[in-house]
Parts: structure tokens; sequence; C-alpha cells
């Protein structure tokens, strides 16, 4: 595989029973690479080794005067120094790009497996770090999986030094193999420790990088209440901790790296001295000595390799295991070859609630957490039982003891409700390329990728409803004023100005409207939107509710939400309490008639129902009544 011939058709199946063997899986899919690598590696290093012969003849021939022989010595130097710098060149080539190919694989298996579960994902695994695993540890994987042919191309030209020497000049070749062994595994008892420095040291980075980040998302609201110096007090600690734990961790590398210095050298002053009584007594010559002390120096460079292979592969480790944790993840049923054209009503049979298929049915929930998780099983992402008590705690502490359980046992069969049906079709049967079209969720708080307005509404969509439809439907208007007043162009065109990463330029009420423009803008057989208008102004919801009914006219529309504005366009409107549908009506039937209803759109407490009269009750009503006509 070469770097033109990216992305890999098939990435493949990847093993991630644990980290170490989804690390071999990797190595052994790209056999060939390693097989190249290799090559180069080993025809690079064996014509280093092949140096200190060279030399060591060469000044063996100064010593006789033999002018024959250092000409031919002169020629071997030269004919090294040509493969050398072959070698190190087609070396560098193949083992960058087995590093960029691995890479490259397994981001295309994270961003298959993202697509796959879609939001399932986040609700098992942090959206950090997902993000994290996509880039940080893509690259220290790839860096074991290129270092691992250079060390073994280190290894096997070691012990071809080693041989090569003993048959050379047995009385020095010995010492030297003897020596071999102990400095290269010498610093294997303090890799442990080194590794759980690291470990600590990418820990405290990861928190240090999560606080930083909703710092600046909150940034807004801080300079609101007066909180930028607490949260900056906050990442100054974090900082100092992250520095402490990176100096802790250095010193650990930084003494591997001095007994990776200091243990050679004392072979090599050994070998000096042992190899200069023997030339004094006449026992060798001293090109031989020549040729044994700059052999064995060379040998330091593919010794390094082993260090940058323990190092690769601590680092690689655990980046892997985060991999795995993320690959290992799985939807709660594979998809079949079902009919991907299911259309029909909407219904959930784990709540009963039923959205007629071209039709606007409201939906109202008590519970926003509760009317989120409905509005993601409508969209065909189930939750298991697990996962429902786990929100409805919305407890830390929960969410990690679930997590370490599905590591611990990420082949257990999970309980889930039974699956969403569409025209009688349950979503989790359909292909998932097809349940994504039927049916599309818009949560309530949706993420604007940056790029121009115009990229962000080139969405998959039916073609039936243009962008300038959606942005009319959505009241973006003075969305488009702003984006024309910022735009750099001349023409002043909104549709080319870009938008900051999550519209962090824009108000909460203005990307709230964008992300509606781009779910209208896809025209799925059936959209689902979880509270759509919570960030607007009651005069623009109602324009927004207005415009939703409009252009979804005969398809099917779920909407989430308690604002009677909204409520009051809807064809239906249907109370879920606890799980269960337990009214279904029109808005005004149901406030007249079901108090729990009137209560959740009123935002009464207990307390304040039961101290109505009937009198209060009627006076409320008409109240609502006379906003949402003159809305």
């Amino acid at each position: 595989m070469q770097i033109r011939d990216l992305p890999y058709s098939d990435p493949g199946d990847p093993d991630v029973r644990s980290g170490p063997r989804f690390l071999f899986w990797l190595g052994r899919n790209q056999l060939r690479g390693q097989l190249k690598s290799m090559s180069w590696g080993l025809l690079h290093q064996c014509s280093l080794a092949g140096l200190p012969l060279a030399v060591g003849l060469a000044v063996q021939a100064v010593v006789d005067r033999s002018g024959s022989r250092l000409a031919w010595a002169g020629g071997l130097i030269a004919a090294l120094g040509v493969l050398i710098a072959v070698g190190d060149t087609m070396l560098h080539r193949t083992a960058v790009t087995n590093w960029i190919t691995a890479a490259a694989r397994v981001q295309q298996l994270l961003a298959r497996k993202t697509a796959e579960l879609g939001a399932a994902l986040t609700r098992q695994v942090a959206a950090g770090e997902v993000v994290a695993v996509s880039t940080g540890d893509v690259e220290k994987i790839g860096w074991f999986v290129e270092a691992l042919s250079r060390f073994a191309a280190a290894a096997a030209t070691l012990v071809l030094i080693c041989v090569g020497l003993i048959v050379y000049m047995p009385s020095l070749g010995v010492l030297v193999a003897l020596s071999m062994p102990l400095l290269a595994l010498a610093v294997l008892p303090l890799l442990p420790r080194a590794t759980r420095r690291a470990d600590r040291q990418r820990e405290k980075a990861g928190k240090a990088t999560e606080l930083a980040s909703d710092t600046v998302a909150g940034l807004r609201v801080l300079r609101g209440i007066g909180g930028e110096e607490l949260f900056l007090d906050r990442y100054r600690s974090a900082s100092q901790e992250v520095r402490k734990a990176a100096v802790r961790s250095a010193r650990m590398w930084s003494l591997i790296s001095a007994i990776q210095v200091l243990l050679p050298g004392m072979l090599l002053i050994s070998l000096v001295v042992y190899g200069a009584t023997l030339a004094r007594d006449g026992r060798i010559e001293v090109g031989q000595l020549v040729t044994v002390y700059s052999a064995a120096a060379l040998m330091l460079f593919p010794l390094r390799h082993f260090e940058e292979i323990a190092m690769a592969y601590s680092f690689s480790r655990p980046s892997a295991q985060r991999a795995v944790r993320v690959l290992s993840l799985h939807r709660t049923a594979q998809p079949s070859t079902v009919d991907a054209t299911a259309t029909g009503d909407l219904y959930d049979p784990a709540t009963g609630l039923m959205a007629p298929a071209g039709l606007f049915t409201a939906v109202v929930c008590g519970d926003p957490d509760e009317a989120g998780r409905l509005a993601e099983r409508l969209g065909g992402h189930a939750h298991t039982d697990a996962e429902s008590d786990a929100g409805a705690e919305s407890d830390e502490h929960v969410h990690e003891q679930e997590r370490e359980h599905k590591d611990a046992d990420v082949g257990t069969t999970e309980r889930k409700a039974p699956s969403v049906l569409l025209g009688g079709v349950p979503l989790d049967e359909l292909p998932l390329d097809s349940a994504r079209t039927v049916v599309l969720v818009q949560d309530k708080d949706p993420v604007l990728l940056s790029g121009t307005l115009r990229e962000l509404l080139d969405v998959p969509s039916s073609g039936r409803v243009s962008a300038e439809e959606a942005l009319s439907a959505a009241q973006c208007g003075d969305v488009l004023d702003s984006l024309a007043q910022a735009s750099v162009a001349t023409d002043a065109d909104p549709m080319t100005t870009r938008i900051t990463e999550r519209g962090r330029s824009l108000s909460g009420g203005q990307r709230q409207r964008l992300a509606l423009a781009r779910s209208l803008v896809t025209d799925p057989e059936a959209l689902v939107l979880d509270e759509p208008t919570s960030a607007v102004d009651s005069h623009t919801e109602a324009r927004v509710a207005a415009g939703i009914k409009e252009l979804r006219q005969g398809r099917t529309t779920v909407a989430f939400a308690s604002s009677p504005l909204l409520l009051d366009l809807a064809d239906r409107v249907v109370l879920v309490h606890r799980g269960t549908v337990v009214a279904v009506g029109t808005h005004r039937e149901l406030l007249h008639t079901v108090p729990r209803y009137r209560a959740v759109v009123t935002r009464e407490t207990d307390d304040e129902i039961a101290a109505l009269t009937h009198g209060d009750v009627v006076k409320r009503i008409n109240t609502i009544e006379e906003v949402e006509e003159r809305a």
C-alpha cells in the first residue's frame, strides 16, 4: 500500500480483544510494507557495519605501505557510502509510508465506527476521548508500527555484527557479543515505571485540555458572571500539575537514555584497554583493533532502536487500548436487508408514542432528559436499560462504572427496548444509510461545523427543499444580515461568509435556527426536533413554528417542546409521563382537560396546582389562549 493509494477500500476487521492484539493485527496487515522497510533497514545498517572493516583495512594498508590494498579499501568505502545513502533514503520512505498508512487505517476504522454508532457513541464514550483517539493516539499507534520494522532490522544487524566479530577476531568479538544482551536489556526494569509516569502525564494533560475547552466554550457566560479569574486559576493549577508530571516522566526517560550511553561507553573503554594490550603484545594488528573498536562504536546506533521501540510501545499501548475501547462498541442490533423504502407512521412500542404519517406531532415531557432519550430512540438509537437508568440518574460515577463494566465484558448481551417502527418496519433492521435517510433527529444542542453557510447547508437531501426555503422557514433573515455584514467579499453574499467553529460568533438563537434550516434542507421522511425553538424569543418562535408546519406539509414531523406557541400549531399533541403516553389530543383540548399537561405547559409546581381554584384555572387557560392568538 502506497500513500497515493489511500484511503483503503476496506480497512479490515480489527482484533479488538486488547490493545497489544490490536497492534499485532495492525502490523500483520502491513506485513508487506514492514518487510520492505526491514529490507532497506538491513541494507542501511549492514552497510554502516561494513565501514569499520573497510577503515581497518585502509589503516592496515597504510601501516604496511601497500598502495593497492589502500586503493581497494578506498573503493570499498565509496561503495558502502553509496549503499548507506540509498538504504537510508529508502528506509525513510518506507518507514514514513508505514506510519501514514497505519494511521490512515486506524482513522478509517474509527470513522466507520463513528458513522455506524452515530449519537449512541457519545453515550458510551466521551466525545473528547473519541477526538483524542483519532488525533494524538493515532499518531502514537502509527509510530509503533513504523518503528517495528526499523527495530527488527537493528536487531538482525546486531546479531550479524556479533557473529562477524567473533569470526573475524574471536578474542575481542566474544567480549562484544557477551555485552550486547546486557546493553540491549538493561533498561527493561525501568520501563514499567517510565510508562506509568507517562500515562499519568497524559491523564493530567487530558484533564487540563478538557478544562481549557470548557472554559473557551463558556467564555461568554464566564465574563457575564465575572468568573474568568476563577477558571484561570483552575487552569493554572491544572497546568502546573501537567508540568510536574512531565518533569517526572522526563527524568525517568533521561535516566534510560543515560544508561544507554553509560553502558556502551564502559564497553568501549574496556574494549580499547583490552585491545591495546593485545596489540602491544603483538597478538593482533592495529587495523584489526581499529575494525573491532569502530564496529563496537557503530553498534550504538542500532542499540538506540531498542530504546525507541520500548518508548513507542509504552506510548502506543494505552493509545491502542483507547482505540480498542471505541472500536469494540456495536449497535444494539445489526441491520439486515429489509426494504429500505419504509414509509408510514412512526411508532415507539416502548412508550406507545405514535406520530401519524404526514402530520405535525408535538410531544410534551415533564423531564427534558427523558425527552432527549425519546428523541434519540425515534431516530433508531435505542437505549439499553443500563443506559436509560444512567441517563435518569445523571450521576458521573454511575457512568464511569458502566464504562468499566463494558470494558471488562464487551460481549455481554444487554437488554434493550423494542425498536421504533416506521410503517411497521423496525428501524434497527433497516440498512444504516437508509435508516438515517428516512428519520433525522436534531438534538437540543446541534453542532455547526466551521465553513461557509453554503457548505453548512450542502448536506445529503431529497432535493425538494432549497436552502432559501429552509432559511426562510427557520426565520434566518437576521442571521443572513449579520453574515452579510461580516462578509469580506465585495458582493457581501452571506452564503460565502465563513462561520467559525461551532458557530461561536453567532448567538444561541441564531445557531439554533441555522441548525434547524440544515435539518429542513435534508427533507427526511420523518423529522424529529428536540426543543427547536428554546433559544429564541416568543415572536420569532411563533413564526418558526409556522414555518416548520408549512414547509413540512405532508411529511412526518415530531417536535419535543413545552412552548404553547409551538404546541398550538401542532396537528396533535402527545403527553409522555415517566416513559409512557398518558394523553393525546390537540393543545387546547389537553389544556382544558389534563391537569398534568397544563402544569408542564404553564410551569406550575405541585403545590401551586393544589392551591388553584377552578376560577384560577380558567383564568390561566384564557391568558394562554390570548397570548397564542396575539402571536
